[in-house]
């Protein structure tokens, strides 16, 4: 069987599934808002840290492509190439150092920045080979191109944003950017003479940069757009134009580099404003998503908390009803119902109030009214049992009485009978008659106790206690095998003296009737520091110690009479009576192996002995065995 929890537990276990849905929903709410948002202002931590250095090691690799374009054309110096190395080496240093801030990334940017590692080392062999002439102006840029190619394919992966409107001019502006890199590929391709192999390149580069920037010019909004357009409309750009178209077509056009130089120089300052903007443009943004983050979350948190209170005010409610409900059930069944009971058995009058439970849950309501109702029932049922018992009471009263008048009457004559009788044998007779009489007359009188009144036998003076044992043995069927041994003179008072001889007649006959025929009931007394004890001693076969518990329980806590067990009516008047006068019975085993009773007289019963009281001499008679319960019939 598993362990029991109380009501307000199971509330609460019953309310913390759906309030931890609650919690971890609003949680991943939050946590996914909130990411929005900080990814929008980490934009700007990735154009510092990436962007804006691939840019610089774009530019600086541009012009070392070109003046390494210009050095196999035999139009520049191995110093200007040199120089220009240096410069390349320093930005590839400078993105080296700020790339590897972000590395904890993805690992697809992770994955593409290592690509760009990849391709930077390739710029040592890319210059050995030019510097040793191994390598042609058309290889040379390809090789130079290759490298541009993964730093741009970075800038794409790099420009992905939560936010559409910016990721769309970013995707667009990289693009512009990457016009401008084909423009720069031509610049290196149309210095001099052009080989057929090299138109053909130059060819598709122009094509496709036009493509772009008319692509792109379309898409761009009108902050972007203007600056680039301003570019394209001017008489430079036209002019480079008619230089691409005169290339194209195999010429060789004057002013080529000067006026592409201006032209790519523009191009990147646009470029670069551009992509500041941008950066501008997100971090605004950011703010705005993190402020709507921030009051969702907040919202969430507030209804999540309002959910909370509210459950656990409802479930304490809850709990607080169910818990009244429990402690009225059990103050109906602990203390009302016993209490009712004890009263009808005094024969007092009862009134019994209703079940209240304050509650606004209709099932407690309903619970609480079948409990007031099964409380009602339970009374109606004590009272008609208190009823049943005291008509058996009056039942058993009357016919104890009428049964004691007639054996009064029968006393009177066998009295007299006794006083005219002169032959010895019909003497006998009649005091036999005389004890059966008397004997008769203690069970009428066990039948008023039981009932709960008083019998009428009484004195008025104290008694000897020797003279009340000798009574008590003279009333049982077995008299002659009692032995009542001499006593002291100290004297019963004379209200008690009644019930006192007829409880101790109830033990000596229990104890005649559960041992052998051939021995002796031992009935000896003695004063005590509170008050007289007698013992009634048997010699039979005993009691185990449960039955003795038993016996002594039952002795000491009167219980109910019950009509079924009325092979028991002796104890229930041994302990009727002891309990009346507050007389203390209690069973034990005797040295013999049978069992002893010791009645413990209280002192306020006991009076001293009378001045000078002559002692009387008591006829010794053989002992007996160990007393059993009392069971007369």
């Amino acid at each position: 069987m598993g362990r029991s929890r109380t009501i307000r537990m199971k509330i609460i276990g019953l309310l913390l599934v759906p309030l931890t849905s609650m919690v971890v929903l609003w949680g991943v709410i939050t946590a996914v808002t909130a990411g929005e948002g900080l990814e929008l202002r980490e934009y700007k931590t990735v154009w510092t840290n990436l962007r804006l250095p691939a840019y610089k090691l774009i530019s600086e690799i541009q012009r070392e492509r070109l003046i390494s374009a210009q050095l196999l054309r035999n139009v520049a110096d191995e110093s200007a190439v040199a120089a220009q190395r240096t410069k390349t080496d320093a930005a590839r240093d400078s993105f080296a150092q700020l790339s590897s801030k972000s590395k904890d990334r993805s690992e697809e940017i992770r994955t593409q920045v290592d690509a760009v590692y990849t391709q930077l080392d390739r710029l040592d062999s890319v210059r050995g080979e030019i510097d040793a002439g191994l390598s042609d102006r058309l290889h040379s840029v390809e090789a130079y191109n290759s490298v541009i190619d993964t730093l741009y394919s970075l800038h794409r992966k790099v420009a992905l944003i939560d936010d559409i409107p910016i990721y769309e001019q970013s995707r667009v502006v990289i693009d512009m950017g990457y016009a401008r890199e084909l423009l720069s590929r031509e610049q290196a391709l149309g210095l001099g003479t052009v080989s057929a192999a090299e138109r053909r390149l130059f060819t598709q580069l122009a094509g496709n940069r036009r493509f772009l920037i008319d692509q792109g010019l379309a898409e761009l909004d009108p902050a972007l757009r203007d600056p680039q357009v301003a570019l394209i409309s001017s008489p430079a750009y036209q002019r480079m134009r008619m230089m691409e178209d005169q290339i194209i077509a195999g010429g060789t056009p004057m002013g080529w580099l000067s006026t592409t130089e201006g032209l790519a120089k523009a191009f990147n300052e646009a470029q670069m404003r551009a992509s500041t903007l941008l950066n501008e443009r997100a971090e605004p943004v950011a703010d705005e998503v993190l402020s709507r983050a921030f009051l969702l979350a907040g919202t969430a948190l507030a209804l999540v908390i309002v959910s909370i209170a509210f459950s656990l005010r409802m479930g304490t409610r809850l709990s607080k009803e169910l818990g009244a409900l429990r402690l009225a059930a059990l103050e109906v069944s602990q203390e009302r119902l016993p209490h009712v009971v004890a009263k009808l058995r005094k024969g007092e009058k009862v009134e019994m109030p209703e079940l209240s439970v304050a509650s606004t849950t209709v099932e407690i309501d309903d619970v609480g009214q079948a409990f007031s109702t099964v409380q009602q029932t339970a009374v109606e049922a004590a009272v008609g049992q208190a009823q049943l018992s005291e008509g058996v009471g009056h039942v058993f009263r009357n016919l104890a009485r009428r049964s004691q008048t007639l054996l009064h009457r029968q006393r009177i004559q066998l009295a007299d009978m006794q006083h005219r009788a002169t032959d010895p044998e019909q003497l006998d007779d009649l005091f036999k008659l005389d004890h059966l009489t008397t004997r008769m007359r203690r069970h009428a009188e066990g039948l008023i106790i039981l009932s709960g009144a008083t019998p009428g036998r009484g004195w008025s003076r104290p008694v000897p206690l020797l003279d009340v044992a000798r009574g008590a043995a003279a009333e049982v069927e077995d008299y002659q095998r009692v032995v009542v041994e001499p006593m002291s003179g100290q004297r019963l008072a004379g209200a008690v003296v009644g019930d006192v001889i007829h409880l101790i007649a109830e033990l000596i006959e229990n104890a005649t009737v559960y041992s052998p025929a051939h021995t002796p009931v031992i009935v000896r007394g003695e004063g005590a520091a509170r008050g007289f004890a007698f013992e009634v001693e048997d010699r039979g076969f005993g009691m185990e110690p449960e039955e003795l518990a038993e016996y002594n329980e039952r002795l000491a806590s009167p219980p109910e009479f019950d009509l079924a067990d009325s092979d028991r009516l002796g104890l229930f008047v041994v302990s009727r009576l002891a309990a009346r006068h507050d007389i203390r019975v209690t069973l034990r085993g005797s040295p013999y192996g049978g069992t002893t009773a010791i009645v413990l007289i209280p002192e306020e019963h006991v009076a001293e002995p009378e001045p000078d009281a002559p002692a009387k001499a008591v006829q010794k008679e053989p002992a007996a065995r160990p007393m059993r319960v009392v069971r007369s019939d």
